[in-house]
């Protein structure tokens, strides 16, 4: 898996076998294995207790719950760069009679669009998908519970409509379209709808006793979007490397990014908690890191798939029991371990191989009002950030035409264009509306409302 230079310290991988092992002993789970990803592979993988009387590897199958659900997001966002849908689109454009046709596909995407949490009873999750043969029946008489697009409330049976859409607009069932447009190119060879072998077995953990009851693994039919996958550490972790950093033959690096940005008005618990949730995907604070994944609980089995895009390190952990250890918990720790441990080493710095004139002219300081910014150049690429700590800051990219848009913060989306005098000078920038001058409320550009004709003075 691993050439000798890319592999961890042994004292790195040490802690990373005992915080598993805690978490497998303190969560009282019959089998654990966990996986860590730098470099865009697996640079540790353990476990603890067994599967069918072996120890569990990085290609023995677990159920991963919600995390399926990413993997439907996924589908989605694969329609929108196609072009068959926009993320405004209401359901009933693409999929009229639900019912619920008003909701939004990015408010189904991130939790927002009102629906229940789960379908009607029995418990979906330890009954035969047959109960449900229709979507309908999914949903049931009454499905919403909130406002739509008024505030995040987690939905499996919004990702059930998801998974019908994707299946209305490919012509195929779910699963056909999840493995010839994702598994398939990504090598996902694993991950599957029905478990195969080796595949660990579900089980309940008594709470007040050492003692064990198998869990039934149903096909849960039209609720699959939600929940159905099985997978393996190994093919989680190459799920991650795809999330963190795009594959073109599946999503571009810009629409995986797309996905990680928070899309969810959060309660005022998960705003102090600094938790989140984007298109698909969890987005957490977890002391200071960011980290987004997804977990996934169904009956006898957790999940866990954690990221950090900026530590470029990610984390699966998997585990076969219905409640017990915390793997968002674990999963975070695994990459806290290696992030502090063996930070990354960021790429040798490196002079531009040729410069651009027209970009260097704009290097430097900038000003709107009196606030200071700073512009820079790097790779052909420019941004513009506050002098001081703190303050709005974005990168830009190039839109070939003389002109920039941002990508990130409060300029994402917005326009920069250069604004030149007849003379061929630059007078200005308009970000947006926004103007920056290369002096604070330079007399010789024109700022809104004027400069006071007497200019700068001290007060006597």
């Amino acid at each position: 898996m691993t050439t000798p230079h890319e592999e961890l310290l042994p004292q790195t991988r040490r802690a990373l076998l005992h915080r598993l092992a805690v978490g497998q002993a303190e969560g009282r789970a019959p089998s654990m294995v966990g996986a860590v990803v730098r470099g865009g592979r697996i640079v540790w993988a353990g476990a603890r207790s067994s599967v069918d009387g072996r120890t569990p590897d990085e290609n023995v199958q677990y159920r991963i719950g919600s995390i399926t659900k990413t993997f439907t997001a996924v589908l989605v966002m694969r329609l929108r760069d196609e072009g068959l849908l926009d993320l405004g689109d209401p359901l009933d454009k693409h999929l009229p009679g639900t019912g619920v046709g008003e909701v939004t596909i990015s408010q189904l995407l991130a939790h927002t669009s009102g629906l229940v949490a789960e379908s009607p009873a029995p418990w979906w999750e330890r009954s035969p998908g047959s109960l449900r043969p229709a979507l309908s029946d999914a949903l049931g008489e009454q499905p919403f519970l909130h406002p739509v697009g008024r505030r995040f409330h987690y939905s499996n049976t919004g990702y059930s409509v998801l998974g019908s859409l994707v299946e209305k607009l490919r012509g195929a069932p779910w699963e056909q379209v999840l493995r010839s447009e994702v598994l398939e190119p990504l090598g996902l060879d694993r991950t599957s709808g029905l478990p195969q072998a080796p595949h660990a077995s579900g089980w309940a953990v008594h709470p007040w006793a050492d003692a064990l009851l198998p869990e039934p693994a149903e096909d849960y039919g039209v609720m699959a979007p939600a929940g159905q996958l099985w997978s393996t550490a190994a093919d989680l972790a190459r799920f991650a490397v795809f999330l963190a950093f795009g594959d073109d033959r599946v999503l571009s690096a810009e629409s995986a990014r797309e996905m990680r940005v928070p899309a969810s008005p959060g309660e005022v618990a998960d705003v102090v908690g600094g938790s989140s949730y984007g298109l698909g995907l969890q987005v957490q604070d977890h002391d200071g890191r960011l980290i987004i994944g997804h977990s996934g609980s169904v009956p006898g089995f957790l999940a866990n798939l954690s990221i950090s895009v900026e530590d470029d390190v990610a984390a699966v952990v998997l585990t076969n029991c219905t409640s017990g250890p915390y793997t968002s918990v674990i999963g975070a720790d695994l990459v806290r371990i290696v992030a502090e441990a063996e930070p990354r080493i960021p790429e040798p710095w490196r002079p531009l191989s040729e410069v651009d004139p027209a970009l260097l002219e704009l290097a430097g300081p900038w000003y709107w009002g009196t606030n200071g910014f700073a512009l820079r150049v790097a790779d052909g690429a420019i941004s513009l950030g506050p002098l001081t700590n703190g303050g709005r800051h974005s990168h830009f990219r190039s839109n070939g035409d003389g002109t920039w848009t941002g990508l990130e913060s409060y300029f994402a989306g917005e326009r920069l264009q250069v604004v030149r005098r007849s003379d061929g000078s630059v007078s200005h920038l308009d970000l947006g509306s926004f103007m920056f001058t290369r002096q604070p409320y330079d007399e010789t550009a024109p700022v809104p409302g004027g400069v006071d004709p007497e200019g700068w003075r001290g007060i006597g």
